[in-house]
């Protein structure tokens, strides 16, 4: 009594090929000569098989960038190609080194130099550094803190003194105006 139930039924194995030799394959048929786009390998690949997993756009790219990385095709201008056998090696950035002449035997190395800008000399007869000297002028650095100011003179004459403990509102206090006699005929 082995009877298969459909919904436990395992999915189907797909009996593609390595997708690098797929998309060498694709490259070599569609034969350009400035190269082949990765949605025209991708064309190529579904139309010769039918059975393509539902994940083929993401595994042609991670396979593209493999084979990018490790030479195996060339990348210009969006388009992928097979390397030229006689092109020169790629070379990576910046400054190719000097070539190094070969030192006669029993020869020593020094150490190499430390990075970076070399100490100044000290002067053996200088006093030592204090740790709490400031800049040489004598005053502290920073800003200096503020002062309490004179209740007296500081306060404006045409305002009127605040009331004690009335908190004053933002920005600046509207002008007093002077009181008008009213004007009699």
């Amino acid at each position: 009594m082995a009877t298969e139930d459909p919904t436990n039924a395992q999915p189907p194995q797909f009996s593609l090929p390595d997708y690098s030799q797929l998309i060498m394959e694709a490259i070599d048929a569609l034969n350009e000569p400035n190269g082949s786009s990765k949605s025209a390998i991708s064309k190529h690949i579904e139309s010769a098989h039918a059975d393509l997993p539902a994940i083929h756009s993401m595994r042609l790219t991670q396979h593209l960038n493999k084979m990018k990385q490790s030479g195996q095709l060339v990348l210009v201008k969006n388009n992928y190609m097979k390397p030229d056998p006689n092109a020169p090696p790629k070379r990576g950035r910046g400054r190719p080194p000097k070539p190094k002449e070969p030192l006669p035997p029993g020869t020593v190395l020094p150490p190499p130099r430390p990075r970076g800008r070399p100490p100044k000399p000290r002067d053996p007869f200088a006093p030592p550094p204090n740790p709490k000297s400031t800049g040489g002028t004598g005053r502290p650095r920073g800003r200096p803190p503020k002062k309490a100011k004179p209740s007296s003179a500081a306060a404006p004459a045409s305002a009127p003194p605040p009331a004690p403990g009335a908190k004053r509102g933002r920005g600046r206090p509207p002008k007093v105006k002077p009181a008008v006699a009213p004007v009699g005929c």
